[in-house]
């Protein structure tokens, strides 16, 4: 297998895994049963993942450090989240909503002890940096003089570095706080305050939202670019009260069209510097 199909087939299971996670949030089943079913299908993804890597072996440093520094700790960050998702909502009590919202915030502020335990880490990776990628990223190049997990003498050396897991980690606790913070708001009644901003409604056609939507969630606008597809959907879905049907199959239109294929962006680019050449007259 040579890099070209390897990242292929990377690629087609992590678009196969992401699809299939969109479809049960988008489900009628509570968010114990989601949670459960996706992790069933985050863990075939990951052992599959691994069986992909087996049969290909890196060609340079680099390309073995995008993958344990970008690749692998998506599929993990997946597991890890719902994982979360599952275990809060599973021993969440039976309570009003005052209580329900010091339930998430207790469990929000337990975040804080993973922010500051691996600060160092964090502050490296957030700000994108490189010069200590060969020790993090690296297989067999573990530095006991580092911070490491104490899981780290278990993991499986053919497919783990010192710190991939940890990358997992911030991508899920960031995705958690995200999903923590909504909790806290809807149990305590702040949406009751905005309440009047439900009235909006979208008289668009569908698929320009679709094609708005794809594009916000590629430029990373939402949770620093962390947040999942199907939570953006979710969320113009609940604020504008549409349904947007199998937005997958509207991406599949999207790409088959003749001429302009993002043409509603174009639209509000001419009608936004329309707007503002009219200011300048």
């Amino acid at each position: 297998m040579n890099g070209q199909q390897f990242r292929k087939k990377v690629d087609r299971l992590w678009n196969t895994l992401t699809t299939n996670v969109d479809l049960i949030n988008r489900s009628e089943n509570d968010v114990i049963s989601r949670a459960e079913e996706i992790l069933m299908e985050a863990d075939a993804a990951i052992r599959q993942l691994k069986v992909i890597k087996r049969q290909y072996q890196f060609t340079d440093w680099s390309e073995e450090i995008y993958f344990f520094k970008n690749t692998k700790p998506q599929f993990v960050a997946i597991y890890i989240y719902y994982s979360k998702i599952l275990s809060i909502e599973a021993s969440k009590p039976f309570a009003d909503q005052m209580a329900l919202r010091s339930y998430y915030e207790s469990e929000r502020n337990n975040l804080l002890y993973f922010y500051s335990e691996q600060k160092d880490f964090i502050n490296y990776y957030r700000r994108k940096s490189t010069f200590l990628d060969k020790k993090y990223f690296v297989r067999f190049k573990f530095d006991f003089k580092l911070k490491l997990s104490p899981e780290l003498y278990s993991y499986d050396e053919e497919f783990s570095t010192s710190h991939d897991h940890l990358v997992s980690q911030i991508i899920a606790n960031d995705l958690l706080e995200g999903y923590l913070t909504n909790k806290i708001n809807s149990e305590g009644g702040q949406e009751n305050s905005i309440g009047h901003i439900r009235n909006l409604e979208w008289t668009a056609p569908k698929v320009a939202l679709t094609e708005l939507l794809y594009s916000l969630h590629q430029s990373n606008c939402f949770n620093g670019g962390h947040a999942d597809l199907a939570e953006v959907f979710r969320w113009a879905e609940n604020a504008l009260h549409i349904n947007l049907g199998n937005y997958h199959k509207t991406l599949a239109e999207i790409r088959l069209r003749k001429t302009e294929r993002s043409k509603f962006l174009t639209l509000l680019q001419d009608n936004l510097n329309q707007y503002l050449d009219d200011m300048d007259r």
